[in-house]
């Protein structure tokens, strides 16, 4: 009688929930193509600032290959602080470099469920990070939503929604958002969310083309009348040095994808005005500015977020005479 072959011992699968910090470099090839030496020797110098900083904020780079990075993180905040002082040094170094010589990195963030093998991290998690990379522009920074939920109003930066996105090989699209500004690098590369659709434009049937040109469209360009109305709930300003958080509330009318809003401010006499749209994806762009009694412009605010099943949420930063100086976040529910 033969034997029948024991069963394979299988170790049970580890998984991990982490953030997931996606590098790479823009036009990698091309820079070799034109000067494999000089390439080599800037990308190495690039690295090693790279790979200082991640382990600085405590990141574990657990992948490479060729050009690019992987890297875990066990915070999102801290995850975030590092790609922007990445971006940060690098622009430094790029600056003594002529602009056809400069090597950019484009960086992804994703916190998600991940399978560990190996030291090696697997899955959606990461896929999703490499996803985000790709959609970065050279120096600039793409996040995840879920990235996006855990640092909006922990970290002093300028966001822009760039609605949900739909990814190759990832079943569901991803709320994504470019960082846009930090108070320590200032302004950041960042792709516009119509980028995608212009793209599209190029794979459209001339029959598509004479319809728009007719005047018919294949989506809404109006947001559901079901949207609007007033939005009210709690505005919150993060902590400085010398003032604690501090939160109050407000409201705005949407209209017709228009959201609008006035109220008294907190010295006297100065009033903050609110203007911004949400699109048909419900991506939120909302700007706020505070005047004095006189009229004066005392602080402005740039806030990214969206708008879902009546939930209206954003957050960005206060800016006082062109620096950024503290963070704000608005959440908001239709009433």
């Amino acid at each position: 009688m033969v034997d029948e072959p024991a069963a394979l011992e299988t170790e049970p699968l580890e998984r991990r929930l982490v953030t997931v910090l996606s590098a790479d470099v823009a036009e990698y090839s091309r820079l070799m193509a034109e000067d494999e030496e000089q390439t080599l020797r800037t990308f190495r110098a690039h690295r090693a600032v790279v790979d200082a900083l991640i382990s600085e904020h405590r990141g574990r780079i657990f992948n490479t290959a060729g050009d690019a990075v992987l890297a875990e993180f066990a915070s999102a905040v801290e995850a975030v602080r590092c790609a922007t002082e990445i971006q940060a040094a690098l622009r430094t170094r790029n600056d003594q470099l002529a602009p056809q010589r400069q090597v950019r990195f484009r960086i992804g963030i994703n916190l998600g469920d991940v399978m560990v093998q190996e030291g090696d991290l697997l899955g959606d998690g990461v896929n999703v990070a490499a996803r985000l990379q790709a959609a970065a522009e050279p120096g600039g920074i793409c996040i995840s939503g879920s990235v996006y939920d855990q640092i909006r109003n922990k970290l002093s930066l300028s966001f822009r929604s760039l609605g949900e996105q739909s990814f190759k090989n990832i079943p569901q699209p991803i709320r994504t958002f470019s960082i846009t500004e930090s108070a320590e690098t200032g302004a950041l590369p960042s792709p516009h969310r119509w980028r995608k659709g212009v793209r599209l434009l190029k794979w459209l049937a001339v029959p598509a083309l004479v319809a728009i040109a007719a005047g018919y469209w294949f989506y809404p360009r109006v947001p559901p009348a079901t949207r609007n109305g007033l939005y009210a709930g709690p505005i919150c300003y993060g902590p400085t040095r010398i003032e604690p958080a501090r939160c109050y509330r407000a409201q705005g009318i949407l209209d017709g994808g228009k959201l609008t809003g006035q109220w008294s401010g907190r010295l006297p006499g100065a009033t903050v005005f609110l203007a911004g749209e949400v699109s048909d994806s419900g991506g939120a762009d909302i700007r706020l500015h505070t005047d004095d009694a006189d009229g004066a412009r005392m602080a402005d605010m740039t806030l990214a977020g969206a708008l879902r099943n009546g939930h209206l949420y954003a957050s960005g930063t206060i800016e006082r005479e062109h620096r950024i100086t503290r963070t704000v976040t608005l959440d908001w529910q239709r009433q």
